[in-house]
């Protein structure tokens, strides 16, 4: 028994080596791990039977390396990383990607089963005290394959085109230099260097086809803002990324209104009132937004929206009204 057990610790010692090296040679393993070549060599070909692919490179030169195999083996996982995959996975159940939702349902109820107690506490307690901001909308869901393109695109600095529908619908092929992904209240965003355009550019990924193949590496650039991708992104789709866009006079002073956690991009007018730019999809939806601030407010454009504004106004008056032969009887 003492035997089988300290062949299994080695194995899952040696496991977590190459895990944690691009290559090891024969005589490098045999010297961590305490045992001659020969037992590395039969270890090896025990991890091959549980489906590590585990590569082999003859020669002075050669070593061991673990590759990506068909089939997903057993992982090693520390305890900070055992978290971090847990309370991932609970997030990606909340939607985003398409399909991925039962997926992550399904791969937490596994983790959490083999978890110790210890870690199952500090996931409760993550998800417990994280607040998520709301997402104002359905989300917009794009396949975990295009996500992982461009991931691997930005990662291996190498250019790639898409065709790409613009807010307007206009359709255009682009040749972009990916920077990073960016998740934003129920979608995803490309930020980039649009080679042709010569300029940075915030894209909607729900909205762009891959081409392949992918283009030439690249040298990265710096992004603008002082490299925050996360307040480039914000700024940028605010407005320019919507079909609709609106300036509405809030009767709300700017620094109470830019206090909400909603990214609105105030102009303050006088000490009572300011100016906001909004951005949507939708007309209707648009109008049901601004309700939602609480205060007075007046649309300066597009007149379509205060259309909007004015039929919904109607529609809760009418929502409102007492039902005949339903009126409150007045005092006697």
């Amino acid at each position: 028994m003492d035997a089988m057990l300290d062949t299994a610790a080695r194995l899952l010692k040696l496991l977590s080596l190459l895990q944690a090296h691009r290559e090891w040679s024969g005589p490098e393993l045999s010297a961590r791990l305490g045992v001659s070549t020969r037992t590395i060599r039969y270890d090896v070909e025990r991890l091959r039977s549980l489906g590590y692919p585990v590569h082999a490179t003859p020669g002075v030169a050669g070593g061991y390396r673990l590759g990506a195999g068909a089939a997903l083996p057993p992982l090693l996982l520390d305890d900070d990383e055992a978290v971090a995959v847990a309370v991932g996975l609970g997030r990606a159940a909340g939607g985003g990607v398409e399909g991925i939702e039962e997926t992550s349902v399904r791969a937490l109820a596994k983790l959490e089963q083999v978890l110790p107690s210890r870690l199952r506490r500090r996931v409760s307690a993550l998800n417990a005290y994280t607040v998520q901001v709301p997402m104002g909308g359905t989300p917009a869901t794009v396949a975990p394959e295009v996500l992982t393109m461009i991931a691997n695109a930005a990662r291996d600095h190498e250019r790639i085109r898409f065709d790409y529908t613009g807010h307007e619908g206009e359709a255009t092929v682009r040749d972009v230099e990916p920077h990073r992904l960016v998740h934003r209240r129920g979608r995803w965003y490309l930020v980039g260097y649009d080679v042709e355009r010569r300029d940075w550019r915030t894209f909607r990924v729900d909205r762009l086809r891959p081409r392949t193949p992918g283009g030439p590496r690249f040298t990265p650039r710096e992004l603008p803002e002082g490299g925050d991708v996360a307040g480039y992104v914000e700024k940028g789709v605010s407005t320019a990324m919507w079909r609709h866009r609106a300036t509405v006079l809030l009767h709300a002073p700017a620094e109470r209104m830019s206090a909400l956690p909603l990214g609105l991009d105030v102009e303050p007018v006088d000490e009572v009132s300011c100016l906001v730019k909004l951005g949507g999809d939708d007309l209707p939806g648009m109008a049901v937004w601004i309700g939602f601030l609480g205060v007075d407010f007046e649309v300066l454009d597009p007149p379509e929206l205060a259309e909007h504004v004015l039929r919904l106004s109607e529609r809760y008056r009418r929502a409102a009204a007492p039902r005949p032969g339903t009126e409150a009887a007045g005092p006697e």
